[in-house]
């Protein structure tokens, strides 16, 4: 699993936009973590 961070170097998309498309449900995340870090599957 990588976190949002990662994606978002992979993806070249920001961290902010990546939080903006989980809140309107676009990209969900596969799990938070007890801290609340957003965690995604490796694609």
């Amino acid at each position: 699993m990588i976190t949002v961070k990662q994606v978002s170097d992979l993806t070249g998309i920001s961290v902010r936009m990546h939080h903006h498309y989980d809140k309107i449900g676009l990209l969900k995340p596969t799990a938070l973590t007890e801290a609340g870090y957003r965690i995604y599957d490796k694609f």
